[in-house]
């Protein structure tokens, strides 16, 4: 439970603290830098002692022609391996070895369990769909059909949508694929569309994987919804800047969503992923090596690439805010009710709570609170109540429809969703959104609440919370 006191002197001090974690930033990032330097200089030593075996081999095979009893005392798996590697011009390090060795346990290991697809090369761009098992509901097909169904036939010729399964259990994996299958069978004749799944070997033991800044090991998304002729747009966007060197293009402002990479640069990005995946999620690594390899990383938010509004700001009463819900990679209530970020949480059960306990007691005009947003509009609270707590609760002068929401724990629900009736709380907001007014015999307001009927299937954003006081 975290208190926020919204105060004047909040923004005097808001500089300073910017210049602090700035400070901080800075610092972390420069340990990163000189970690990458040290796994270079380790990998080129790496490289220079191989290259110097590569050349022991050579001489060896060069000794021995002509010589056939020489010859013979090699096995044909090792008269292979020599054969390949006197063949070569330089000796690759093979650098995913060197991050996960436990690959080499296995030959397979980075062979896929499931494949399929044409291979369709000689595209402009290439989409990545991870998902993984949910426990609700998946967001696959819904995905797949809005990325699909806004391109155009030729668009349709020039990319690839390659659909990762992250997951080793094959009847899962299976049923994925036949029901994509089914339902994207053109797509994925056409060539258009491919899915892959890898093998258990793939992954490294991750039970003892920590979960850092509030992030689940849960982390794939496969729930977007996209705009309208957004192939061109980004395909056009990316060319007009050809002549610029750039690493990342941005076209969502949430994690890893959206994000377009240049195929050169994929090694380099790939291999520090693999350094430091147990450390941070994957968008705060992409900070990192921005800074590590241009040592500017300017994410001005001015010019964010078609940037979506995604949580709006109002003036709250203060106030101290809890909730039930599991938080998803740091967008906290807290950060919502002051207007500096969504708040974002995993499916909501029957029972969850989001409260709102007031400094002091508050004669409420009016409420509104807005789930979802632009880039997940389908994240909205569902079968939620809206509840207040009056300050005088016992002194109350109150209507007979208004006792008649009066709970047992003293709170009075004031918003039905919209569809419900007095005899039945199952519904949902219309269009992800809570709003009215209060019944001024309730005033003042000690606490506002709303409260979970029922299990939702999706998870819940609130990117707008507006708790407006009784003006004079």
């Amino acid at each position: 439970m975290s208190r926020i006191l919204i105060k004047s002197f909040v923004l005097q001090f808001s500089g300073i603290d910017h210049i602090e974690k700035l400070i901080a930033y800075q610092r972390e990032f420069h340990a990163l830098k000189e970690r990458l330097r040290i796994a270079e200089h380790r990998t080129l030593q790496r490289s220079s002692e191989l290259n110097a075996i590569l050349e022991q081999f050579r001489r060896a095979v060069a000794e021995t022609n002509g010589s056939k009893n020489a010859m013979n005392n090699f096995s044909d798996e090792t008269l292979k391996l020599l054969k390949e590697l006197t063949s070569r011009k330089s000796l690759q390090v093979p650098n995913i070895y060197y991050h996960l060795p436990h690959l080499l346990k296995n030959e397979g290991s980075l062979q896929p369990s499931v494949q399929v697809g044409l291979g369709r090369t000689g595209v402009s761009i290439v989409m990545g769909i991870p998902t993984v098992k949910r426990k609700v509901k998946s967001y696959l097909t819904e995905t797949l059909h809005s990325l699909i169904d806004k391109l155009s036939p030729e668009e349709k010729l020039d990319c690839v949508m390659v659909v990762f399964i992250g997951e080793t259990d094959l009847d899962y994996v299976n049923s994925v694929v036949a029901s994509l299958e089914k339902e994207f069978s053109t797509e994925i004749n056409s060539g258009l569309v491919e899915v892959i799944a890898p093998p258990a070997s793939y992954y490294p033991d991750l039970t003892n994987l920590k979960e850092t800044f509030g992030d689940s090991k849960e982390r794939l998304e496969d729930d977007i919804v996209v705009k309208q002729n957004y192939f061109s747009t980004i395909k056009n966007f990316a060319l007009q800047l050809a002549s610029e060197d750039w690493m990342i293009l941005e076209f969502s402002q949430l994690g890893f969503i959206g994000k377009m990479f240049q195929s050169p640069d994929i090694t380099l990005i790939v291999e520090f992923i693999f350094m430091f995946y147990k450390e941070k999620p994957i968008d705060w690594l992409l900070d990192h090596i921005l800074w590590v390899k241009v040592c500017n990383p300017e994410k001005d938010a001015d010019k964010d690439f078609l940037k979506p509004l995604l949580h709006k700001i109002h003036v709250n009463p203060p106030a101290e805010v809890s909730t039930s819900l599991k938080v998803y990679q740091g967008h906290t209530l807290e950060k919502t009710y002051v207007g500096e970020d969504f708040f974002w949480a995993v499916t909501p059960v029957a029972g969850d709570y989001i409260l709102f306990k007031f400094d002091k007691p508050v004669n409420v005009e009016r409420y509104l609170f807005h789930s979802g947003n632009p880039e997940h509009p389908g994240d909205i609270l569902l079968n939620t109540t809206v509840e207040v707590l009056p300050f005088q609760n016992e002194e109350l002068v109150l209507s007979k429809e208004t006792k008649d929401k009066r709970l047992e724990d003293g709170y009075f629900r004031i918003g039905l969703n919209r569809g419900y009736t007095s005899a039945s709380f199952v519904g949902k907001f219309e269009n992800g959104v809570a709003e009215g007014t209060v019944d001024p015999s309730l005033n003042p307001i000690s606490s506002f609440r709303l409260s979970v009927i029922q299990n939702s299937a999706v998870w819940a954003i609130l990117n707008e919370i507006h708790i407006k006081k009784i003006t004079n």
